[in-house]
């Protein structure tokens, strides 16, 4: 049977991380928790508020263990989500495993696009561009665009007219600002 082999239970695993990923951050996240007092509004109300304030980077990711700020939270919720999918283990241990990487997976390339701009810009544009750019309910994937993509919630901000144009006004202001 197809779903015994390791090798589909694996690849199915991974995969479904990235939908995990994305369903999580586009419906729970940017709706139905995007209301002040919700469970997850931190994700809003500190994370992107923060990440705005800062460029791009979160300080929250400096100290991640502890469970007030938008990063030791998202821990904690992973940790959840990953104790809700146990029970996948006992019929399918490679799927759970792989589900398990992908978290994994997740927290530390998200972890390190906050607390390295120039390397999130590089490796994961489309998730510097889901904080930076005009629109925030676009580029929900934070490891891949392909679901954004696939779901036409992929919107570029980096390097585009917008973004170009910021950078002139930006670069006249502070010239301005020297004399």
């Amino acid at each position: 049977m197809i779903f015994l082999n390791p090798l589909f239970q694996i690849a199915s695993g991974w995969i479904y991380g990235h939908v995990m990923e994305y369903s999580i951050h586009r419906w729970l996240l940017h709706k139905i928790f995007k209301k002040r007092n919700t469970v997850f509004s931190f994700h809003f109300s500190q994370h992107h508020k923060d990440t705005r304030k800062n460029r791009f980077k979160d300080p929250a990711y400096l100290a991640p263990f502890n469970p007030k700020n938008a990063a030791g939270k998202e821990l904690l919720s992973l940790l959840g989500l990953l104790i809700l999918h146990t029970p996948i283990a006992l019929f399918a241990p490679w799927f759970f495993g792989a589900t398990v990487f992908s978290i994994v997976s997740y927290y530390f390339q998200h972890y390190k696009a906050h607390t390295n701009r120039p390397w999130a810009k590089k490796h994961l544009s489309w998730h510097y561009d889901h904080h930076m750019g005009f629109d925030q309910d676009k580029n929900f994937g934070v490891r891949s665009a392909v679901f954004d993509k696939l779901f036409g919630t992929y919107k570029p901000f980096l390097n585009s007219h917008e973004y170009l144009r910021l950078m002139e006004i930006k670069q006249r202001f502070d010239r301005k600002k020297k004399k």
